[in-house]
């Protein structure tokens, strides 16, 4: 089960009032997450307003180097309204997550780049990283992607469509 609970501090997609809400806890220099993240993009244009998708931090750092990095620059931009378009840069663009890359997309998006910088160098933002990992841990979280529909956890071992049938039969109850 869902340990923590879906808030205003969550970066979301879709309504509040949907009847489905996919958590996701993901690491952005995860290869199965940016496989995933196709899946995920297909299944939320399907079911639009019926499910709300929620996006959580956890970057396996035992195995990614640059996934930690990656995240603080997803709240640093989240910070200035675009969480969301620097999720998409990260997992669509070919640049990779080193320093320069992740400052090459939020120049990009147009963010304010002081800020942007300053928020990097002094980790303004590895708390809530930590959060959303410490949570996923609570969660029972083990690697990543991870998937929660209506607070259950759904195993995605062998495919993306488990996670779309767990969607419909929770639209169906």
């Amino acid at each position: 089960m869902l340990s923590t609970p879906v808030d205003q501090t969550d970066h979301v997609l879709g309504r509040a009032a949907a009847h489905v809400t996919v958590v996701e806890y993901g690491d952005f220099e995860c290869q199965y997450c940016h496989l995933a993240y196709g899946g995920v993009k297909i299944l939320l244009s399907r079911y639009h307003d019926r499910v709300r998708f929620v996006y959580r931090h956890f970057p396996l750092t035992a195995w990614h180097q640059l996934a930690e990095g990656a995240a603080e620059a997803a709240e640093a931009a989240g910070a200035q309204h675009k969480f969301w378009p620097m999720h998409q840069q990260m997992f669509e663009q070919h640049h990779g997550l080193k320093p320069a890359a992740l400052r090459q997309y939020a120049a990009a998006l147009e963010l304010d780049l002081e800020r942007f910088d300053y928020d990097m160098k002094s980790h303004s933002y590895l708390q809530r990283v930590r959060e959303h990992q410490q949570s996923g841990i609570a969660s029972h979280v083990r690697g990543t992607p991870a998937f929660f529909v209506n607070g259950v956890i759904q195993d995605v071992t062998f495919g993306i469509e488990h996670l779309d049938h767990a969607i419909a039969a929770a639209l169906h109850r």
